[in-house]
């Protein structure tokens, strides 16, 4: 009986402190943003604006006074701050007279195929959330059309953009609607724009998990048919309408991330270069292995158009981690990035604010801290984004 009634308390504890939290993080966003209010972009400088669109900043002054182009916010100073959606639309205007196509919308031509790339490890603070939710909101602000899908229950990168999952996603809304076996909706109902021009979400929340629940019993009666195609069937659905989707895999290895992966065409693993996490990642690589394999023995395609090695929360004057760094890079050469994501206090800071660094000021950081930052996550994304013009077949 103690037995029992420890359980019990155990349960009421629990789920006591789940509410208290929950209930504390829905006031501090209802302080950050109140409920008729929407989270916005920040806007940027002429100079972060040019360098964004590959071209001088003189050369958008001209524009600027031709009256050629959106038209940006002058400050007292005279200054030129261009907001998201400005950008957006230069591009538009710059693409027409571009040297080459793709110079400044550099999204799919006819014959390339949607990118999928599934974000994944399963050890916690390898950096998965932060890779996903930055490598989204660049390739976005780029000029690509974006899908960002949540597939974590945790939905962390669902509240990063604003989507509060246990108070916004009452009847439902996450990706789970789509690839239910009992009548899925049309993955086009649950899609959400976001505040960032051509990025949109499918939001997450603990639903989720509902599938991995059901494809064990679905699969006992019978029903299942090839359950790791319901993600790429669903987003076949919608092939047409972006160029990259960008998804984050669950923290484990069950059918969500089997199906993800068998929906990717690329695979980005994060990892952080500490030796534990190392041997972590040896057990995630084995039995992700093992896992691929029953899906090839169904006879579904496993290949992909490339895997990449992500180094996150990198410490360049640690010197057991560039031990590690290099005994990676040695192993497995190209497969690891040649742009790692340091450890940054800048990004923790914005994640305190349900943002990420792209979205929050320079000005609220010390300088330094913030452009060495950034620097690092454009470089990383940067580089991801030339893996997909090298699979489209450009250079």
């Amino acid at each position: 009986m103690s037995s029992t009634k420890q359980t019990d308390d155990l349960n009421s504890v629990i789920r006591q402190h789940a509410e208290w939290l929950s209930g504390q993080l829905h006031a501090q966003r209802e302080n950050l943003f109140p409920p008729n209010a929407q989270k916005s972009m920040r806007t940027f400088t002429s100079g972060e604006a040019a360098a964004m669109l590959g071209v001088n900043d003189s050369y958008l002054r001209k524009l600027h006074l031709e009256g050629r182009g959106p038209s940006p916010a002058l400050t007292p100073g005279n200054r030129r701050h261009y907001s998201a959606h400005d950008i957006h639309d230069l591009r538009v205007l710059l693409e027409k007279t571009a040297r080459k196509p793709g110079d400044y919308l550099p999204g799919r031509r006819e014959g390339d195929h949607l990118q999928v790339i599934g974000v994944m490890n399963f050890k916690g603070g390898s950096g998965k959330t932060t890779t996903s939710a930055h490598l989204a909101q660049r390739l976005a602000l780029k000029g690509y059309r974006v899908l960002a899908i949540d597939l974590d229950p945790q939905a962390s990168l669902t509240a990063l953009h604003g989507v509060q999952p246990e108070f916004d996603l009452h009847d439902g809304g996450t990706l789970y609607d789509a690839i239910r076996y009992d009548s899925p909706v049309p993955i086009a109902d649950i899609i959400r724009k976001t505040y960032i021009p051509n990025l949109d979400l499918i939001p997450g929340n603990l639903e989720l998990m509902e599938f991995e629940h059901e494809t064990p019993r679905a699969l006992s009666q019978g029903k299942a048919g090839l359950f790791f195609f319901r993600v790429k069937e669903a987003l076949m659905q919608v092939d047409d309408a972006y160029d990259v989707v960008v998804i984050d895999c669950p923290p484990q290895l069950g059918f969500l991330t089997m199906s993800a992966l068998s929906a990717a065409t690329g695979v980005l693993v994060t990892i952080h270069p500490e030796m534990l996490d190392v041997m972590s990642m040896s057990q995630f690589l084995r039995m992700t292995a093992d896992l691929m394999d029953v899906i090839a023995e169904s006879g579904a395609d496993m290949s992909h158009d490339w895997m990449r090695y992500l180094l996150t929360r990198y410490e360049p004057a640690d010197a057991p981690q560039n031990r590690i760094v290099a005994f990676l890079r040695t192993m497995y050469g190209d497969k690891v990035l040649n742009a790692p994501q340091l450890k940054s206090t800048a990004i923790s800071d914005a994640g305190l604010t349900k943002q990420t660094l792209y979205e929050v000021e320079r000005s609220a950081f010390t300088r330094s801290t913030y452009d060495r930052a950034v620097e690092s996550l454009n470089a990383v994304n940067d580089e991801i984004s030339e893996l997909i013009q090298r699979t489209w077949g450009r250079t």
